[in-house]
C-alpha cells in the first residue's frame, strides 16, 4: 500500500492566557496518534509566505496580522490574542494544508493535521481563524497550474462563513456545509448547499441528512479536487458542539464521506477543523481516525 503523507506543524506554538480555550493541545496529540498508523508518513509542510495571503485576503488585513495591529475588537473575534508566535504559526499551519493539498494531487489522499480554518473572510479573521488555509492552496496550486472544478464539504458543526465568502463568486468552487443550526457564527454567509442540523442531533439522524448532501453532490460531479473538513466537534462531549454524535457516529460519516469521494476518483485532502470535547484525549482519537480512514481508503 502507498503510504499517505500527513503534515503538522504543532511544534510551532504561541502563547495563551490560562482562560483561553483553544485546544493547542490537541495538534501534538492528534500527530502522535497518526504517527503510530502503519501507511502513514507525518511530514512538516513549508510555511506559506504573506504575498501567498494577498493571493486570498486583502492587504489591509494581511499587514495587520502580520504586525500586530489587531483591535481589542479583532482580537475578541477572534478569541486570540495576536503575538508574534501566532502570526508564525499561522503562516506553517496554512502551509501544512497547502503541502496536503500538492501531495492529494501526487498521490490521491493527504491530510493536514490540523486546518479547515473555514471562519477566515477575505478581510477579516474569526473563531480562530486568520489566514484560509483552503482558499490559499487553491490559489496556489492554480498558480501550478491547477484549472479543476473543486468541492469543499465541511462536517464541521459550525457553518463555513469564510470559505463561502472567499468562494461566493467562484464557479469552480462548490461549498457544501454541514452545520448546527443554533451555533456559531450566528450571521451566516451562505454556502451553496446549507444544512443546519438541529441541537441534540444523533447519528442515524445526521447521516441521513450527509447522505442526501451526498447524493445532491452527485449533480455538480465531476470534482477534480476535494476538501474534507473533519471536525469532531460534532461529537456528544464537545463543549462547543451542541449535537450528539457517538464516536462511531463520527467514524461512520468520515467514513461515508471518504468513500463517496474516493469511490469518484478524486483526489482527497482531509483537514481536520475544529474540536473542543473533554477530555481532550477524545477528541485527538476521533481526529486522528479520520486520518486513518483516508489513509485506508487511499
Amino acid at each position: 500500500m502507498q503510504q499517505m503523507h500527513a503534515f503538522t506543524h504543532d511544534r510551532w506554538s504561541f502563547p495563551l492566557p490560562p482562560t483561553n480555550h483553544f485546544p493547542q493541545q490537541k495538534y501534538r496529540l492528534v500527530r502522535e496518534r497518526v504517527e503510530r498508523v502503519p501507511g502513514i508518513d507525518v511530514l512538516e509542510g513549508a510555511p506559506i509566505t504573506w504575498d501567498d495571503a494577498l493571493l486570498v485576503h486583502e492587504a489591509e488585513w494581511v499587514r495587520r496580522i502580520r504586525h500586530g495591529l489587531l483591535t481589542r475588537r479583532e482580537e475578541a473575534a477572534l478569541g486570540l490574542t495576536w503575538s508574534p508566535e501566532l502570526a508564525q504559526r499561522t503562516l506553517y499551519a496554512t502551509g501544512s494544508t497547502v503541502a496536503a493539498t500538492r501531495a492529494a494531487l501526487s498521490h490521491g489522499v493527504a491530510a493536514a493535521l490540523g486546518g479547515g480554518t473555514h471562519h477566515a473572510h477575505r478581510a477579516v479573521g474569526r473563531g480562530y481563524c486568520l489566514i484560509n488555509d483552503v482558499a490559499v492552496s487553491l490559489a496556489l496550486i492554480r498558480l501550478d497550474g491547477f484549472i479543476g472544478k473543486c468541492l469543499i464539504l465541511d462536517l464541521d458543526v459550525h457553518q463555513g462563513d469564510g470559505n463561502a465568502d472567499c468562494f461566493a463568486t467562484d464557479p469552480d468552487v462548490v461549498v457544501a456545509s454541514i452545520h448546527g443550526e443554533q451555533n456559531y457564527p450566528f450571521v451566516r454567509v451562505p454556502s451553496d448547499i446549507d444544512i443546519d442540523v438541529p441541537d441534540r442531533t444523533g447519528d442515524d439522524d445526521y447521516l441521513a441528512l450527509l447522505d442526501g448532501v451526498l447524493n445532491d453532490l452527485d449533480r455538480h460531479t465531476p470534482f477534480d479536487l476535494a476538501f474534507l473538513l473533519c471536525g469532531a466537534d460534532p461529537w456528544e462531549g464537545d463543549r462547543l458542539g451542541r449535537l450528539s454524535l457517538t464516536v462511531p457516529g463520527l467514524e461512520e460519516r468520515d467514513r461515508r464521506a471518504i468513500t463517496w469521494v474516493r469511490d469518484r476518483g478524486i483526489p482527497l485532502v482531509v483537514t481536520l477543523a475544529g474540536g473542543y470535547g473533554e477530555p481532550i484525549e477524545t477528541t485527538a482519537d476521533i481526529q486522528a481516525r479520520s486520518v486513518t480512514l483516508a489513509a485506508e481508503r487511499g
